[in-house]
């Protein structure tokens, strides 16, 4: 019988476990999107997942140092074994948990248009969705925009 997955938050350390890992779990480069100083600098805001030993997934977020009401995903990873059986969402669940115990209201995230996938977890999640936006990351970089409010709101509850 399998382990349950547990939740913790990261560490710093945890880099060296994610950073091997992110372009076979995309299947593609983009272990350039997730540079070690987001877990140097925001390990206490973002989660690891595992089973056992096993790195089953992770969450970086962040809590806005420019809007005291602001959070953001910067980025979520989990293992192909380990999806479809709602650990994304447990990862989203807990960050927004602690996004509301430091007193933020709103979560935004963003992803490129093509990830169909992403945009339709976010709009399960209660997000919603904006875009795509032309060039918000540069020339030829579009981007749709996700922002879900943590206060009570009818996308609270889905």
């Amino acid at each position: 019988m399998d382990q349950p997955v547990r939740l913790r938050q990261a560490r710093p350390a945890d880099y060296d476990r994610i950073a091997p890992v992110v372009d076979d779990w995309w299947g593609r480069p983009i272990n350039a999107a997730l540079p070690r100083l987001f877990l140097d600098h925001f390990f206490r805001t973002s989660l690891v997942a595992e089973q056992g030993d096993e790195l089953a997934g992770f969450l970086v977020g962040i809590l806005s140092p420019s809007s005291d009401t602001g959070a953001y995903i910067h980025f979520v990873g989990i293992a192909p074994r380990f999806r479809g059986g709602g650990l994304a969402r447990r990862l989203y669940t807990r960050f927004f948990e602690l996004a509301r115990a430091d007193g933020r209201s709103v979560v935004r995230a963003i992803t490129s248009p093509s990830n169909h996938g992403s945009v339709a977890f976010h709009e399960a999640m209660g997000f919603t969705v904006t875009g795509p936006i032309a060039g918000y990351d540069g020339p030829s970089a579009d981007r749709m925009l996700f922002h879900r409010r943590l206060d009570g709101d009818a996308s609270d509850s889905r």
